[in-house]
């Protein structure tokens, strides 16, 4: 525990917090071999008899346990998630279990180490309780090896969450000269040499301490080699055995692999080289038995794996993952196909969908080993799994050979099912054809069995394709019967489906008010009857209706609670949407910097976006746009293509606006009129108006200029009758500086066009501020603003600068309405900053950020004035 005495005492003082009713997240991390679990230990060996302790490991297996590491914290305690994990439950089942074991008398520490290695539904449910533990008065710990993450990690999402909680950030780091030389002190060893291989590593150091004085070895494995070469043979064999088993090893497991040799370990155990911990057999330091099983032939290896597999089939329940790993690294077919499809539906059910395809993919690698039905139930749930992991491509690819085996059965439900997935999976890759092609299908071959729910699920699903298209009418028919099939079964998540994609429709009929209460009530039905993912589907339309409506305020609210919702549950394809809306409602109020940070990591972050990489892509390429990139082309026009394809209203609009944009930012009049003439017809319905005014607002800055239409909404209207007054102070009302610039630029007047210029300047919009540049020199003006010099996109801490703006006012003891007032944005927004502004800088308050930011310099760097623009005064000049 050497230079350790201030992250332990971090970690008491999280737990004095909680019993002030004061809970934390802690985040302890650094190398394997750092300290993290002796940290930990200490830790809890230190708190006070009234703390309930909970312990739980992550497993380094091929496919980890789901839940795997609550299980182990909750055994033995008799609580309420003991008995939920028990009974199998997953999902809002487990998320209420946690509240509730969280909610009971006394302070609680819930400890998970290595969450590196966490399967998917223990990584929703620590996001769930990460949310919550203040109001529970919980600490939870979470450590880690931060050298393992890249940038798509799935623990980064928790990582992600975390802006909602209190967190304190404990990174492990080397130990120091002075502490090598302490714990070197009369063993014979030069400090410094030791220092300089062992970089201060802990655990590396104290195995070259431990073994015989000599020279010191260049790796940690050669210096566990080192150690293991003088101990007996009965003992080394034991230890090789126990090597191949991850994590640790029960004693009834050790006894049924070692047998006699059990007591040849006691040598091992004496050196300091495996404990006899409560869980089982472990080695002192997961890097040892890596070390030592590295050493290992394969060959050997293999016949050590078999060993495990023979001992855990001997069992009457085995454990189906750890089973697996051996079976797999072992090449054990018949184990594979006996297993495997089982842990893997058992893992999709619990939510941990990796995990689930690393098994049915086990499986798929044996296909002799199954019929042609069983084959084709496998492919079928796989492709599930490939769609849940946004690998939409191969869910075609999988869903189609489903199909193909399915054909010649005599099953012709399960074939209606698959046909009625593949259909989902076809749309998620924007081929819309080949989706209405598959959903007709499967009406086609269901029909003739009767009212069956296979027969709801896909008029379903054929309902919800012509409402996505734009066949509105027959969409309400369609949905309208399967919702009343849906209700003689009894399938909640079907109606809630129903519901979602009549408000769809409804909202293409003209019919906004009744459209928006049908997804609400879809939502609510979704939610009651814990139907999840159709609950994600309605937060994303929902989201959809509103930003199409205009009401940023309620798409503000859907989104905050459909992101919890989303990440929380797994559905990251739904988190996407959420966030391209987000990021659109962003971009809406001149937050330019935030939005394109979060539209790049959407568009850089995901590799098969599928779909909905025509929400992501078009408002991305317009802010590149904005800002003069010529890299917006290529995108916008794939994109473009793409929607076309796709068929769907959000996207055609979203892409065929972001284009329009384009061609008059780019002086591309032609392809101005090429979207003009394929989109316009499209959006000349009711249900569409807002989308249609927009278009034809970008339209008329690049070609003739257009009139307003029966039911154009403002400020649009205003704009198209050339009211650039009402426009501009209908835009400043809805808080769209961008639009509002635009605006003020076509007023012919010195005052009104300099304003603009220093909105669009500060937007950072240099496209469209040049030619208002020009404007101000024809109207006389001798000395042009040459907009904001260049500085560095890089903020030391990470901030934007937006960002950097409210650090700014926060350092002045402003309130967040009182930063709100001064920067022209709304409270909410600001809260959203404040809390990401002490997620950068590792703090968790107002006054530690600013003392945060004041010791690194991270002040003065200028926060960007306030543009506003008074109609009353049209001579007034108020730009940064």
């Amino acid at each position: 525990m050497l230079e350790r005495d201030r992250e332990l005492a971090e970690l008491l003082a999280a737990s004095d917090d909680a019993g002030h009713g004061w809970g934390s997240v802690v985040l302890v991390f650094g190398e394997a071999g750092i300290g993290k679990t002796s940290l930990v230990r200490a830790f809890t060996e230190a708190v006070g008899a009234d703390v309930r302790v909970l312990v739980g490991a992550c497993d380094d297996l091929m496919a980890p346990r789901a839940l795997g590491a609550l299980r182990d914290a909750a055994a033995g305690t008799g609580g309420p998630l003991e008995r939920t994990l028990a009974e199998g439950a997953a999902g809002e089942a487990v998320f209420a279990a946690i509240s509730a074991e969280m909610s009971q008398a006394g302070r609680v520490v819930l400890v998970v180490e290595d969450v590196h290695w966490a399967d998917d539904a223990t990584l929703d449910a620590l996001t769930y309780l990460a949310g919550r533990v203040d109001d529970l008065g919980t600490v939870l710990v979470l450590t880690f090896r931060d050298d393992e993450l890249g940038t798509r990690h799935p623990l980064q999402r928790l990582l992600g969450a975390l802006t909602r909680a209190r967190v304190r950030r404990l990174p492990l780091r080397p130990l120091s000269p002075d502490a090598v030389a302490r714990l070197a002190a009369g063993s014979g060893r030069d400090p410094r040499t030791l220092h300089a291989v062992t970089c201060g590593n802990p655990f590396y150091v104290t195995e070259v301490l431990a073994d015989t004085p000599g020279e010191v070895p260049e790796t940690v494995a050669d210096a566990v080699l080192a150690r293991v070469r003088v101990l007996g043979e009965d003992c080394r064999t034991a230890l090789e055995q126990l090597s191949v088993v991850p994590t640790h090893v029960g004693l009834r497991l050790a006894e049924e692999l070692l047998g006699d040799r059990l007591d040849a370990l006691a040598e091992a155990e004496r050196r300091g080289i495996v404990e006899v911990r409560p869980e089982g057999l472990a080695f002192r330091h997961e890097l040892a038995r890596r070390a030592i099983e590295g050493s290992l032939p394969a060959l050997r290896r293999r016949t050590l794996d078999r060993a495990v597999v023979r001992a855990l089939l001997a069992r009457r329940e085995p454990d189906r993952d750890r089973l697996l790993h051996h079976a797999v690294r072992s090449d054990d077919a018949e184990t594979i196909a006996a297993h495997a499809p089982a842990a893997a539906r058992e893992a999709a059910r619990a939510g941990s969908h990796r995990q689930a395809l690393t098994h049915f993919e086990a499986a798929l690698r044996h296909p002799d080993r199954f019929t042609a039905a069983d084959r084709a139930g496998l492919m079928d749930d796989y492709a599930w799994e490939l769609y849940n992991a946004h690998r939409f491509t191969s869910a075609v690819r999988a869903g189609q050979e489903a199909v193909r085996l399915y054909e010649p059965s005599a099953d012709p439900a399960a074939f209606g099912r698959a046909l009625v997935r593949l259909s989902r999976h076809h749309y998620m890759t924007g081929e819309t054809d080949a989706a209405e092609d598959a959903v007709s299908r499967a009406v086609r071959v269901l029909d003739p069995l009767g009212r069956t729910p296979e027969l709801a699920s896909a008029l379903t699903h054929q309902g919800a394709l012509l409402a996505l298209t734009g066949h509105s009418e027959r969409a309400v028919r369609v949905l309208d019967q399967a919702r009343r099939l849906a209700g003689e079964h009894g399938c909640p998540d079907l109606i809630s489906l129903c519901l979602n994609y009549l408000g769809v429709a409804r909202a293409d009929l003209g019919e906004p008010a009744p459209a928006l209460r049908c997804v609400r009530e879809s939502l609510a039905t979704a939610l009651h009857a814990g139907s999840h993912e159709s609950a994600a589907r309605a937060y994303t339309n929902l989201a959809e209706l509103l930003y199409r409506f205009g009401d940023f305020a309620g798409l503000d609210r859907c989104v905050e609670e459909g992101l919890a919702f989303t990440r929380e549950c797994g559905f990251w394809s739904h988190a996407y949407n959420l966030d391209v809306h987000r990021c659109l409602a962003l971009m809406r109020r001149g937050e330019t910097a935030s939005a394109e940070q979060g539209l790049r990591a959407l568009v850089e972050g995901v590799d098969d976006p599928g779909m909905l990489y025509v929400y992501s892509v078009p408002p991305y390429a317009r802010l590149l746009a904005r800002r003069g990139d010529a890299g917006a082309e290529k995108p916008l026009i794939q994109a473009w293509h793409r929607a076309l394809r796709q068929r769907s209203l959000p996207g055609l609009a979203y892409a065929g606006i972001a284009y329009a944009e384009w061609a008059w930012l780019a002086r591309r009049p032609e392809a101005a009129g090429a979207v003009r003439d394929l989109l316009l017809p499209f959006l000349d319905r009711p249900g569409r108006e807002s989308f249609r005014a927009e278009l034809l607002w970008h339209l008329a800055r690049s070609g003739p200029a257009a009139e307003p239409f029966e039911g154009c909404p403002e400020p649009y209207a205003a704009s198209l009758r050339g009211d650039w007054r009402t426009a501009a102070e209908g835009f400043a009302a809805a808080g769209a500086p961008y639009e509002q610039a635009l605006e003020l630029a076509e007023s012919g007047e010195l005052g009104p066009t300099l304003t603009a210029l220093g909105v669009l300047d500060r937007l950072g919009a240099s496209a469209a501020a040049d030619p208002v540049r020009a404007r101000l020199r024809a109207l006389g003006l001798r000395r042009v603003p040459r907009g904001p010099v260049p500085t560095t996109r890089t903020h030391p801490a990470g901030l934007t600068a937006r960002q950097s703006d409210v650090l700014e006012l926060l350092a002045e003891g402003r309130t967040n309405a009182e930063i709100a007032r001064h920067l022209v944005l709304s409270v909410r927004t600001v809260e959203h900053h404040v809390a990401a502004i002490l997620d950068k800088l590792g703090a968790t308050s107002r006054r530690e950020a600013t003392e945060t930011a004041r010791a690194a310099g991270l002040l003065g760097l200028g926060p960007a004035a306030p543009t506003r623009w008074d109609p009353g005064s049209p001579g007034t000049v108020g730009f940064a």
